[in-house]
């Protein structure tokens, strides 16, 4: 066996001290590596969500809560969707039916089939509309506003076009009604009779000079039913259409305003009962024959069909329907928002 020079043995015992000091050196980093502490990312802040006022309200996942409806962004002017009621005694309601409509706190005019299909928002206005009422050839819906400022007459297309402002500042005007010949708009003025006009806002005249509201033309148009405070308590009474030959109809307590004639011109129907208990009656025109139609509730403002066989009114604000004899009862409405104060057309 060779032997190693004194140089190579110098080397060798040098690489070996020169390997264990390296090898002791990573040992050492591994257990430093190990016994560092690990440290934790910063929590993320769970900061309330900020909702715009135009945004619909978002809740936690563990909150059991109704989410609220979403708010509307479309154009007003829309069809809105109503459970198709049925009908099973008889066909379905012909005809279209105005009425008021309460839309994003405004008061609007709203027009649907008598079938309940259809639904669409006419008015658009920055003020209440309401006391709608339809012409006599359907086309028109006349009703009154105060987006001017007062209450005034307005008029509108079933299609939601062509609205026209037909006063001007005489007073706060409400209850409009074109007449069965298309000659004359009757309407109320607010603590100052009732007052007639043509359909294009011409031609005002006085009819009565006493505190009566919500005239209604008879289907010839030769007399006017009105409600009036003139005797005492408020009451039902019929006038020729020139304002003359009133007489009294009904003799009750707690009545109503808004009233319609029957199609055949004998009877009427109208609306009584404290309030949040009123209902709906027909009594002949002469004061006889007294019918109440429905039983409890807060029903208010009837309005007859054009063929005698239904009658629309409002109940906790949705639209319902019955037959004059009292059966026959259906909702017509069931949307998110408040309807009243129908009034039914061809």
């Amino acid at each position: 066996m060779r032997k190693f020079t004194f140089i190579e043995t110098t080397l060798l015992i040098g690489l070996a001290i020169g390997f264990l000091g390296l090898c002791l050196l990573i040992g050492y980093a591994v257990i430093v590596v190990a016994n560092e502490p690990v440290e934790t990312p910063t929590p993320i802040l769970d900061l309330p969500l900020l909702v715009s006022a135009t945004a619909e309200t978002v809740f936690a996942p563990t909150e059991f809560a109704t989410l609220p409806p979403t708010l509307s962004l479309t154009p007003t002017i829309e069809l809105i969707p109503t459970p198709q009621p049925s009908f099973n005694d008889t066909p379905p309601p012909s005809g279209k039916i105005a009425f008021t409509c309460y839309v994003k706190q405004i008061d609007q005019i709203c027009l649907l089939n008598a079938d309940g299909s259809g639904r669409i928002q006419l008015t658009n206005l920055k003020a209440t509309a309401f006391y709608p009422s339809v012409s006599p050839d359907g086309q028109t819906i006349f009703f009154s506003s105060r987006d001017s400022g007062n209450y005034e007459i307005y008029s509108i297309d079933i299609f939601g076009n062509n609205l026209k402002k037909l006063t001007n500042g005489i007073g706060s005007l409400y209850a409009p009604e074109l007449s069965p010949n298309g000659e004359w708009v009757v309407f109320t003025k607010n603590g100052d009779g009732l007052w007639k006009m043509r359909p294009d806002g011409s031609d005002v005249k006085r009819i009565t000079n006493r505190d009566d509201i919500d005239p209604s033309w008879s289907p010839d148009g030769s007399m006017i039913s009105f409600a009036s405070s003139r005797a005492g308590a408020r009451q039902l009474f019929v006038m020729d259409a020139d304002g003359s030959n009133v007489q009294q109809v009904t003799d009750l307590n707690n009545m109503g305003g808004r009233n319609t004639w029957s199609p055949d011109g004998t009877k009427l129907a109208f609306y009584r009962g404290p309030q949040g208990d009123r209902n709906i009656y027909v009594i002949n025109v002469d004061g006889t024959g007294l019918i109440r139609l429905t039983d409890g509730g807060d029903n208010l403002g009837p309005s007859w069909s054009p063929d005698g066989n239904w009658i629309v009114f409002t109940s906790f604000r949705e639209l319902y329907i019955i037959h004059p004899d009292g059966t026959g009862l259906t909702r017509l409405t069931n949307s998110t928002i408040s309807d009243w104060q129908p009034r039914w057309g061809k």
